[in-house]
Parts: structure tokens; C-alpha cells; sequence
């Protein structure tokens, strides 16, 4: 009876070191089955986007957290910055009743 190998879990953009291969990114994006058609296909077009972080060459790779903040940006889905830290509430921002009370 042959053995099936063992696949190993998906990659993820967070197993990834600070600098990686765009071939790690790639596997992490889209998956390890389609990876490197993104190389081929789609990374040209995405370093030539503003923001999208160059390959570092003192590290021989990208800089993962500039990616991942990259695809929040382009995916619309980085967090809003318009809170308040808690404990820090701006009481500028509070609304106010818009008429006064008449005494009655």
C-alpha cells in the first residue's frame, strides 16, 4: 500500500520572516497551487503600484510587513485610525444637545 505524503498547513502572510522571497509571498497570498503563476503574472504589475515595497537587497527579500499593509491599503480593509485609544477620549468630539432646555 503506497503512502500519501503529508501536505504541509497553508502558509500564512503572518508564518512569513521580516523579509521574504516572492515566492513565499506569493504562496501566503494566493496559495501554494497557484503561486507561482501570481510571480509570473501578477507581481509585475503590483511592484510597479505605488507602495508596494521594493525587494530590500541587503536582505534578499521583500519586507512581509510592508506587503501586508500594502494589501490592507489596496483591499480596503486597514483599520481607521478615527478612535480614540481607550482610557483617551477626545470630548471635542462628543455630540451636543442642539437645542436648550425651556425651564417648565
Amino acid at each position: 500500500m503506497a503512502r500519501r505524503a503529508v501536505q504541509p498547513p497553508p502558509l500564512r502572510i503572518e508564518d512569513l520572516p521580516m523579509f521574504a522571497s516572492d515566492l513565499a509571498i506569493a504562496e501566503a497570498i494566493v496559495g501554494r497551487d497557484n503561486a507561482e503563476k501570481w510571480v509570473r503574472e501578477r507581481l509585475p504589475t503590483l511592484a510597479s503600484k505605488p507602495g508596494f515595497p521594493a525587494i530590500d537587497d541587503f536582505h534578499g527579500g521583500r519586507p512581509v510587513a510592508l506587503v501586508a499593509r500594502f494589501y490592507e491599503s489596496y483591499l480596503g480593509t486597514a483599520s481607521s485610525t478615527t478612535t480614540a485609544l481607550p482610557g483617551k477620549a477626545d470630548a471635542s468630539q462628543w455630540k451636543t444637545k442642539s437645542r436648550s432646555r425651556q425651564p417648565g
